[in-house]
């Protein structure tokens, strides 16, 4: 599953392609795992906790150029909820 090759390229490489994995500008360090199945992009939001774990939050069907703001909002509180809970 194309998913899962994309999830253990992050694990093993040092630089991750842009086309796999990019910073999300304007962001509180989240990143978007990016996914292209047949004509199809599927985005998974996440971040780096401790510098060697990803915490993947949330994910989506991406129609538009720009990551929706409410996609990038929930994640923003999902990030916040996860670092509470952590305590």
């Amino acid at each position: 599953m194309k998913i899962l090759r994309i999830l253990d390229l992050i694990q093993v490489l040092d630089r991750i392609p842009e086309k796999y994995f990019k910073h999300l500008t304007g962001t509180n360090e989240l990143y978007e795992i990016r996914i292209q199945l047949g004509s199809n992009n599927y985005r998974i939001i996440c971040f780096f906790d401790k510098g060697n774990l990803v915490v993947l939050l949330n994910s989506f069907k991406k129609k538009t150029q720009k990551t929706p703001k409410n996609e990038i909002q929930q994640a923003e509180k999902l990030k916040q909820q996860y670092y509470e809970e952590k305590r």
